[in-house]
């Protein structure tokens, strides 16, 4: 969701053109797959289309060739630490620490907080792509 959302936030401002933007996991548990359909749904209740997106893992040439790599959460934080190597971890953040307003840190899996969950969750990554924008146009 958070891909989708800073995607459709950066398509509104016409700025597709100057920014690359993707997503991957720690793990290659869902390599290939599609988002799951309760994420769809309720990203596309706010007009963002997650229908080309498809799970991959990080790999290293993630770390060179990204200027932000942004974990949900304190365990993919320390993942992509461990994972990268030493001249890029500097690239490594939390998400949520674009949206400080929030108050919180992590943005929690909502694979088992039901449909609220999936709304809490793309709150969220709306809040941080709001701040990530604002970070990268200044």
């Amino acid at each position: 969701m958070a891909e989708g959302a800073f995607r459709h936030l950066v398509e509104d401002q016409g700025l597709d053109h100057l920014v690359e933007i993707d997503s991957a996991g720690t793990g290659a548990w869902h390599v290939g797959n599609s988002p799951d359909h309760r994420a769809t749904t309720t990203a596309l209740q706010r007009g963002i289309d997650l229908s080309i997106q498809r799970a991959r893992k990080v790999c290293r040439e993630d770390f060179e060739h990204y200027d932000y790599i942004l974990a949900m959460d304190d365990e993919n934080h320390a993942n992509l630490m461990h994972m990268s190597p030493s001249e890029h971890q500097h690239k490594i953040r939390l998400f949520l620490s674009l949206a400080p307003e929030l108050h919180e840190r992590e943005v929690p899996d909502p694979y088992y907080g039901g449909e609220q969950g999936f709304e809490h969750a793309l709150d969220l990554v709306q809040a941080a792509s709001r701040g990530l924008l604002r970070e990268i146009t200044e």
